[in-house]
């Protein structure tokens, strides 16, 4: 079987998504029925774009930020770029126990505080974009852990691969503008101390194929359709939010997908072991993946989807 770069598997096809249950973190499982020659993947959502995927012995973190500090981001007033950047070790420990690679999308505070610990703790390989590491560096993330990407690039793992693709942040209001915009490259910069000092840094997408699944992660709205035309994939993680009508544009470009996992709908202001918070984006989410013949699923905080 060979994959090209647009993931048009040839040969001996691989495994449609199927989605075949959720079990939630007491371990209760809905359903069974993962479609036969080839393992389940099981997705657990940890709040805002924090995943675990995970095959057998095999994870991939996407954005592991689990403290959660309050910011006001979903407020009437909007998020304080005051607010002091903390990660709280003992609550990431217990959710994070192993990850072979943790994938950085962008470099915002809801996105990166606690890469630095989860990379000393696993071991795992992070990537992301110049920007990204420079900001993970200046937190004290162990720099031969680091590697850099900046799309285009096919990385084969120990049981799985995963695929880079250059990114935008999702854009809104009348000036089309997003959050604490800017990067940070060449030289490190000072520690980050307020969420402020945490800039996009530019914006990443990836495919990551394991378990016969091909999935594209989605850190937010936004999307640049060069890099993802006539993309295929079996599952998409897509964000509500930005502009008008881009999850219908996103759905339009790449091939048609079976299953659409909403992800980053929840005001992260509310604590990770209560059930989330639709911050108002989730209706539209919903509304554009199912006219675009998508299954549309969501999970609650901590609870997890078997496909």
């Amino acid at each position: 079987m060979t994959l090209s770069r647009r993931g048009v598997l040839k040969g001996t096809a691989a495994g449609a998504a199927g989605v075949v249950g959720w079990r939630s973190t007491t371990g209760v499982e809905a359903a069974t029925g993962t479609p036969a020659g080839r393992d389940p993947v099981t997705l657990t959502w940890w709040g805002n774009h924090a995943w675990e995927l995970r095959c057998g012995k095999y994870v991939v973190l996407t954005d592991p930020w689990l403290t959660r500090f309050k910011t006001g981001t979903y407020s009437a007033e909007g998020a304080d770029p005051g607010t002091r950047v903390v990660s709280e070790p003992a609550l990431v420990d217990r959710y994070v126990s192993t990850a072979d690679v943790v994938l950085v999308h962008h470099g915002h505070y809801d996105h990166i505080p606690d890469v630095p610990y989860v990379a000393r703790k696993t071991g795992a390989t992070v990537l992301g974009n110049e920007s990204h590491l420079n900001l993970l560096r200046a937190m004290r993330a162990p720099a031969d852990q680091l590697s850099q990407v900046s799309g285009g690039e096919y990385l084969p793992f120990d049981g799985f691969t995963v695929e880079v693709f250059r990114s935008v942040h999702s854009c809104s209001g009348k000036r089309h503008q997003f959050a604490f915009p800017g990067t940070r490259p060449g030289a490190v910069p000072p520690r980050p101390r307020t969420i402020a000092d945490l800039v996009e840094g530019g914006t990443l997408a990836y495919v990551i194929t394991i378990g016969g699944l091909r999935i594209l992660s989605l850190s937010t709205a936004g999307f640049d359709a060069n890099e993802l035309r006539d993309l295929q994939v079996d599952v998409v993680l897509a964000a509500p939010g930005g502009e008008p009508g881009v999850t219908d544009r996103l759905l339009q470009t790449i091939k048609p997908v079976k299953t659409v996992i909403a992800t980053h709908w929840d005001d992260f202001d509310q604590p990770l072991d209560k059930p989330a918070v639709d911050w108002g984006g989730l209706a539209k989410l919903r509304t554009s993946a199912e006219a675009a013949g998508a299954t549309f699923l969501t999970v609650d905080h901590l609870q997890s989807i078997i496909l």
